[in-house]
């Protein structure tokens, strides 16, 4: 029998992976040249997906190292064998960091962090590096490598800025993906290719030998998957204290034991689940059709969450929850201080955030990264959102202890994935319907997970969002409301 024929690929499981490991229907190598295979077929032909930047020379070679550990001696972690691709953000030893910018495309990043380090360890297979939002935000636009399609609808964007993570787990070009969030950069591309993200509280996931990591504080790294126990199973290799991102010095003591035990079908019986209906996208337009598609799915989602045994509290209203979140704003001085930070650890001639907005080339970066990188927001400003940001947490979690609730349940995304050429053509809609208050509040745990289809048939979802600390909670309920509906489905763009 052809062992590779016995083994199906698509939506394979970690799980469903190491028992074909077990059973010696597969093999590491196996695996991963069927991926390979994959992506040389669906994302720079066919479909042309166009998520992948650069792959990993040595990714066989690392699996037959962990074949041959296998038939010595087993496993040798909990991810042994499990092919991974990253986003283009986060550095590995051996490949360039791109940040997908005409600006990066020589330069070569420092040592790998904390986390990269973990997943190694428990026996991770890097594929390679996967598209994002230029320099790290915005939905998948780069100059670079031009633009990321979603895997449902080709003419529309993956999202950002984790576009290349989530349209390449859902093609199943990985078995699971690693995406980063500032803003709505997991949770948003993730739902707009039909997958499951997280971003974890602040503090239990290092982002050392990452580009937006330390002294920056909202964003994260995450784990995306096309299932909430995959997603788990990833998180619970990448949590743990780093003595190079400060950071996480705030979840010692805070991080689960472990994220996939206790995963019960049965967990949304007699959860209080407050639902917040008041619009909190990102330029969202609730009278607007689009909106409305994506509203009809939330409204049966809830009647979903109800029939699962949930206590529903609907609606809940957080005061003046908008009108904070307006608030936002950027340091320049933390963001240089980050820049500086990052680019030292590195070789290229960019070593501040000046250099990079001075460079000849920064008038190619696209619009929606340019005015983010060269932000003029000023210590009047940023004073400002961190008192809004302390009144916003306390005015949510007051309504979470007065409606003695579990978790708040809003729209993982407003509005239904933009059309790619109204996102690289003005007036550049970027990031639209994508609510930010987990990264606002940034102590708090946010995942996704899907909720069906539109009638446009583009998937929507749904967010668990938590209490500092709360991550074990959010999985728990995001797995039994994904075991009660079973909304993944796999594109018909990559068969």
């Amino acid at each position: 029998m052809d062992q590779k024929a016995a083994f199906r690929i698509q939506e394979a499981t970690i799980a469903g992976i190491h028992e074909a490991y077990r059973n010696e229907t597969l093999s590491a190598r196996q695996l991963v040249q069927t991926y390979l295979d994959r992506i040389e077929a669906y994302d720079q032909k066919g479909p042309c997906i166009n998520s992948v930047i650069t792959l990993n020379a040595r990714a066989l070679e690392d699996a037959d190292r962990l074949d041959a550990a296998f038939r010595t001696s087993g496993f040798v972690g909990p991810l042994h064998g499990i092919p991974i691709l990253v986003k283009d953000q986060i550095d590995i030893d051996g490949l360039p960091t791109t940040l997908g910018s005409l600006l990066f495309r020589d330069y070569r990043p420092g040592p790998e962090g904390f986390v990269v380090k973990q997943l190694r360890k428990a026996g991770a297979i890097f594929l390679g590096k996967v598209t994002l939002g230029e320099l790290g935000g915005g939905d998948t636009h780069g100059s670079l490598f031009g633009s990321t399609r979603n895997v449902y609808d080709l003419d529309r964007t993956a999202g950002g800025s984790s576009g290349g993570s989530g349209a390449s787990v859902s093609a199943n070009f990985c078995t699971v993906a690693i995406g980063q969030e500032g803003f709505s950069s997991i949770r948003r591309p993730s739902i707009w290719n039909g997958v499951t993200g997280m971003r974890p509280t602040i503090g239990l996931v290092s982002r050392s030998g990452i580009y937006g990591g330390w002294p920056t504080m909202n964003g994260s790294l995450g784990p995306m998957a096309r299932s909430v126990s995959d997603l788990a199973a990833l998180l619970d290799v990448m949590v743990g204290y780093d003595p190079a991102d400060p950071s996480t010095a705030y979840g010692v003591g805070h991080a689960a034991k472990s994220y996939t035990e206790g995963l019960d079908p049965t967990a949304l019986k007699g959860a209080r689940l407050g639902i917040l209906r008041e619009s909190v996208g990102y330029d969202s337009e609730p009278d607007s059709d689009d909106f409305k598609k994506v509203d009809e799915v939330f409204s049966r989602a809830i009647g979903e969450l109800r029939s699962a045994g949930a206590e529903i509290i609907d609606p809940i209203v957080i005061p003046d929850l908008r009108s904070l979140l307006a608030q936002r704003a950027r340091s320049a001085v933390i963001d240089d201080a980050m820049f500086e930070g990052y680019l030292k650890e590195g070789s290229g001639p960019l070593r501040t955030r000046q250099d990079v907005i001075n460079s000849p080339l920064f008038k190619q970066v696209v619009p929606g990264s340019q005015r983010r990188i060269a932000h003029d927001d000023t210590p009047e400003r940023h004073y400002a959102y961190m008192m809004a940001r302390e009144t916003l947490m306390t005015n949510m979690l007051k309504v979470m202890a007065d409606r003695r609730l579990d978790a708040i349940i809003h729209k993982a995304v407003e509005h239904q994935p933009t059309l790619i050429k109204d996102g690289v053509n003005a007036p550049f809609v970027d990031q639209k319907g994508a609510p930010h208050i987990n990264t606002y509040l940034m102590f708090v745990p946010s995942i996704v997970v899907p909720a069906g289809f539109t009638r446009d048939n583009l998937p929507a979802g749904i967010t668990f969002l938590g209490r500092p600390y709360d991550d074990a909670k959010m999985i728990r309920l995001a797995y039994a409301y994904e075991q009660a509906t079973h909304y993944r489905r796999a594109p018909n763009t990559t068969p």
